[in-house]
């Protein structure tokens, strides 16, 4: 396993190697950008077939986005249904829970592999494998200068759900730059919930550590060490323990504890895993501006389509670790502001490429952009996307491992997964704008020259645009099947605007998704690292 020296992100002036993979993201973007233009001015044919690639690319990437919609969200529908509490009960006695289930038939998610679980698990019973009692939780929620109306719905959420609270330890972990009113509202939350669950601790982040950003991942790690001497000194077992890790405004479906622990315990190499569920950004969606909602239900549909891929799935906003493994690693990273991405490197070259994220099918909601003013939201949501997009500092950090000669993982598997994010990055960056603007290029670098071929390729590209609306049409279909119940104070032409918003679609791509990417490719190009965490604000609408 690797040590925690060699997980941890470089500080100061980075080696050339490093600086090269660093400039790469970038680079890239703005070189096939350049490329169309450079294309045209040889010979507007060469410019056409270029940009006829990009939208054939995305045109399939649009229809297979539809069917993994719809198929995704289904998945997630049924997963919701099943009793994951009595699936996590059988496991107390699997070989009954076998005989009991062995031979049915019936549709229900799942149901096949759990019985197949639970015939594995009677041969290995008595062999010192953990039981249902023997599993703790412990959930991590991090605050800024959040308040109650904020926080309170989140932890009832926790509460409220199907695992016993008398096994789980609930960690706040607040910021001392918060202020005072952050350790007020941390002291009132501590004395609403006593009692609630195995226990409330609170542990507050001081400000200006030496060797850490301004950031959630310092935070993290620092409830994560608390929590760590807490169940030591309790002598819980720290290999039973998983540890959930929390946004203020995130609200965990009832089920969701106990689908994670059912999932640990079918694995015997369960320290080897992290576990994903779906984030869903729909808590405030009725609340939201059309722009915000058009984003967060684009960022809800990626994540129902990525728990159907889990060979690509990765840690994301919330997700759930062993705490043995956590301690191993020394937690999250202190250096970056995606710590929820980079978590998933960091423990893949900690355990040597053996490490995988489970998909757990059933959401955790999460709040919409909403700011004080229309004008801070649009730019709260940019800022936000542009520290999302700032993942492509993975790039160089996972780079300089596979090309180093002390590297421990297997070559092939780590370079398919090095293309694969230093592409989903490029693609984020140059699709939007080359599909909407690309069809222009070549004619009007060619105004001389009336070749059929430049001065039909907007239509042509208008024609295929035009087909894939179907994936936008499929969308919006799957956008009002997953909103929550609207409002009572909402009539029913705010339903018709969830569906009008769509149009903004493509300016949304270009302005917000290819901008943000775009803004943090330059800055890691540049060396002007993005170290300080910008809290999205979170403002509950009376």
């Amino acid at each position: 396993m690797a040590t925690k020296n060699d997980l941890e992100l470089p500080e100061g002036k980075r080696k050339p190697l490093y600086r090269f993979f660093e400039i790469l993201p970038g680079a890239l973007s703005y070189s096939l950008v350049i490329l169309l233009f450079l294309l045209s001015w040889i010979n507007p044919i060469l410019g056409a077939i270029y940009v006829l690639i990009v939208v054939a690319i995305t045109f399939v990437k649009a229809i297979a986005t539809a069917f993994r919609t719809i198929q995704g969200h289904k998945v997630v529908q049924r997963a919701e249904r099943v009793d994951w509490r009595q699936r996590f009960e059988d496991l107390r006695d699997p070989h009954a829970a076998f005989e009991r289930l062995h031979g049915r038939h019936e549709d229900s998610y799942g149901l096949q592999e759990h019985v197949q679980n639970l015939r594995i698990l009677s041969v290995v019973e008595g062999k010192n494998e953990p039981k249902p009692d023997d599993i703790y939780h412990a959930v991590i929620m991090v605050a800024y200068d959040e308040g109650l109306e904020t926080l309170v719905p989140s932890i009832e959420a926790v509460r409220d759900t199907t695992f016993s609270n008398e096994r789980i330890i609930f960690v706040l972990g607040y910021e001392e730059r918060g202020g005072g009113q952050m350790e007020q509202t941390a002291k009132e939350l501590a004395k609403k919930f006593a009692g609630t669950f195995y226990d409330f601790i609170l542990v507050k982040h001081p400000d200006g550590v030496k060797d850490e950003i301004v950031g959630k991942g310092p935070n993290l790690t620092n409830a994560g060490e608390h929590l760590a001497d807490y169940v030591q000194k309790k002598r819980i077992p720290v290999e039973n323990v998983i540890v959930t890790s929390l946004d203020s405004d995130n609200r965990m479906h009832k089920k969701y504890l106990d689908y994670v622990a059912y999932e640990f315990l079918v694995r015997p190499d369960r320290q080897h895993y992290s576990y994903q569920p779906v984030s869903l950004f729909t808590n405030n969606i009725w609340e939201a501006s059309a722009p915000m909602r058009v984003i967060a239900m684009s960022n809800s549909f990626f994540n129902v389509i990525s728990t159907m891929r889990p060979h690509l799935l990765k840690n994301f906003a919330s997700h759930s670790q062993p705490l043995a493994a956590l301690m191993g690693m020394d937690f999250w990273s202190k250096r970056t502001i995606v710590e929820d991405g980079h978590q998933y490197w960091r423990s893949l070259f900690y355990f040597e490429g053996k490490y995988s994220v489970v998909p757990i099918r059933v959401p955790i909601y999460q709040d919409a952009v909403i700011s004080d003013t229309f004008g801070a939201t649009l730019k709260a949501q940019f800022v936000q996307l542009r520290r999302w997009d700032y993942g492509a500092s993975d790039v160089p950090y996972v780079g300089v491992r596979l090309f180093s000669k002390e590297r421990r993982e297997p070559f092939v598997p780590l370079f398919v997964k090095f293309v694969r994010l230093l592409d989903g990055h490029v693609t984020l960056a140059i699709m939007a704008p080359i599909v909407a603007f690309g069809g222009w290029v070549p004619m009007l670098m060619n105004l001389r020259s009336r070749g059929s071929v430049a001065f039909n390729l907007p239509n042509v590209v208008g024609i295929i645009q035009t087909v894939a609306a179907i994936g936008i049409l499929v969308t919006i279909f799957v956008s009002l099947r997953m909103l929550p119940k609207r409002p009572e104070k909402y009539k029913s032409n705010r339903t018709l605007a969830m569906v009008l918003q769509w149009v903004l679609s493509p300016v949304i791509a270009i302005v917000y998704q290819s901008a943000a990417a775009f803004y943090a490719q330059t800055r890691l190009m540049l060396g002007k690292y993005m170290e300080k965490f910008d809290v999205t604000k979170k403002v509950v609408k009376k």
